[in-house]
Order: structure tokens, then C-alpha cells, then sequence
């Protein structure tokens, strides 16, 4: 039981002594019993995502895999479960899934080859676990496409946290739809598509978000603070090069597609902003 804690949460050397703090939050899921370190700062935004999401959670590590299970499940979300890569991708390529939980440390087919493949075909978001302080694993699974990284030992309600953000911003808008267009660039909220002239941009979540905020201040500097929240539903890390990576991609995506006008620059130290063609 105390690897299976020591895997979801850091604990310091204060925290360890200070038993008296510690023991009140103990909480109790199923037969397991897990004791949150410290509070989440964004619980207050962990609104109700659509109860019949569908998560494919990838992990070689069964024990793990069973609590996140029970865990989101708890939550009313629906968890198909895989121990390998190769399972994942043949699960994956079987039914419909809302998001993706990956490994990216795993046996055979490793986590990055399994986001590879998922990419070859589907926007679905995806949120990658990796190793605390390995950074290039999540620099390249951002570049091929991940929607948002979180290291291991985590708590799992910000796992939860992250995909409940993930899933509001990735359903088309219910209502009246409203079209940003600056340029070649067209941006329909309605039905949660993006494209350059006539050619269909095929956006993961986080760079469809990334790209409204944009367009709706065009020629405007946006904070990467601000595209932060917006984009991953949660607050800027330190040295956190999430959002610059996937403004990275975005430029490829629409540079790729023959939008040669619109260009994202870099407000050095500040944030992005889109500048109109001539």
C-alpha cells in the first residue's frame, strides 16, 4: 500500500514528520485508502464534465492502472483500462474514446510510438504521465501531439482536474455559433473546427483553444499565463514549455496548410499575439 501512495504523492521530509497534519485528510477509496498531501489550488474550477465520457487509460503498471481506475470511476467516468502499447492501440482502434491517459514509460511499444500512431489518425486529447524530471519525453510527446503532461507521483484529482478541462473545451459549443476569421484563417465554434481557405485544419484540443484566443484579440499580445488557463485549464509552471510547443505546432499546422499571411510571434518574456497579413 505504501508504494502505491509513494507513486500518486511527493511527500517531503515536513510532511512525513508532521503525521498529525497529514492524518485528517485521509480519504478512503474502495479498499484503498490514500492521503492527499496538499490541496489542489483549482478544485473550484473542477466543473462537471459529460458524464458518458469514454477514457482509454494506457499504463503497464496494473496496480496503478486498477486504482485510477476506481478512482475516475467513482466520478461516473467510463475507464477501458490496457497494460501495454499494443493492447492501447488495438483498443483504441476498436472503439471511440472522449481522451486518452498514456504511459510514456512502458515495455514493447512505448508510450511516444503509441502517440505516434494515435496521431496518424485522431485529434483525440491525450495526457501523457512521465517520469518526474524527464523533460525531454515531454518536450517530444508535446511535439507529436499530446494535449497535456503530468509527472509521476501525482494526486489524482488533478489528473481529474485535467481532464474534466480537457473535455469542456473539447466539445463543439452548444447555441448560436460564432465564426472568428482573420485572413485565410476561419475558426467555427459551433462545430469545433478551424481551417485555412478551404483546407480543414486537424487540431488537437489544446491548439484549437490556443488558436481562438488568438483570433479573438488579433494583433493583440496574450500572456502565456493566459493561453495557460485557457488552453490547459490550469495555471503556468515554472520553466513550463507547454504552451510555447504547442504554438510550435500550430504554426506548422497552418503554415502546412498554405496559410502564408497570419503569422504567430513571440512577445519575448510576455506572451504570443497574431498579426494580420498586409
Amino acid at each position: 500500500m505504501r508504494r502505491l501512495v509513494d507513486k500518486l504523492y511527493p511527500r517531503t521530509r515536513e510532511q512525513t514528520s508532521a503525521n498529525a497534519q497529514i492524518l485528517p485528510r485521509i480519504v478512503k477509496y474502495g479498499s484503498l485508502i490514500i492521503a492527499p498531501m496538499t490541496p489542489l489550488a483549482d478544485d473550484a474550477n473542477m466543473n462537471e464534465p459529460d458524464q458518458s465520457a469514454s477514457i482509454l487509460l494506457i499504463d503497464d503498471d496494473r496496480e496503478l492502472s486498477a486504482m485510477l481506475s476506481d478512482f475516475l470511476s467513482a466520478d461516473r467516468l467510463r475507464i477501458s483500462a490496457c497494460n501495454s502499447g499494443e493492447q492501447g492501440l488495438l483498443e483504441f482502434a476498436n472503439n471511440q474514446f472522449d481522451l486518452v491517459i498514456l504511459d510514456i514509460m512502458m515495455p514493447g511499444i512505448g508510450g511516444l510510438d503509441v502517440l505516434k500512431k494515435i496521431r496518424q489518425s485522431s485529434t483525440t486529447p491525450v495526457i501523457m504521465l512521465t517520469a518526474r524530471g524527464d523533460d525531454i519525453d515531454r518536450i517530444i510527446g508535446l511535439e507529436f501531439g499530446a494535449d497535456d503532461y503530468l509527472p509521476k507521483p501525482f494526486n489524482p484529482r488533478e489528473l481529474l482536474a485535467r481532464i474534466k478541462a480537457i473535455l469542456r473545451r473539447s466539445k463543439p459549443q452548444n447555441g448560436e455559433s460564432r465564426k472568428l476569421k482573420l485572413g485565410d484563417i476561419t475558426l467555427d465554434s459551433r462545430t469545433h473546427r478551424a481551417s485555412v481557405s478551404a483546407t480543414e485544419l486537424e487540431l488537437t484540443g489544446t491548439e484549437y483553444e490556443i488558436l481562438r484566443c488568438l483570433l479573438e484579440t488579433p494583433g493583440e499580445v496574450v500572456s502565456k499565463e493566459n493561453l495557460s488557463q485557457r488552453a490547459l485549464g490550469r495555471r503556468l509552471l515554472p520553466y513550463d514549455r507547454s504552451v510555447d510547443t504547442h504554438i510550435s505546432n500550430l504554426r506548422g499546422k497552418l503554415e502546412r496548410a498554405g496559410n502564408k499571411n497570419e503569422t504567430i510571434q513571440n512577445q519575448r518574456g510576455v506572451g504570443y499575439l497574431l498579426i494580420p497579413g498586409s
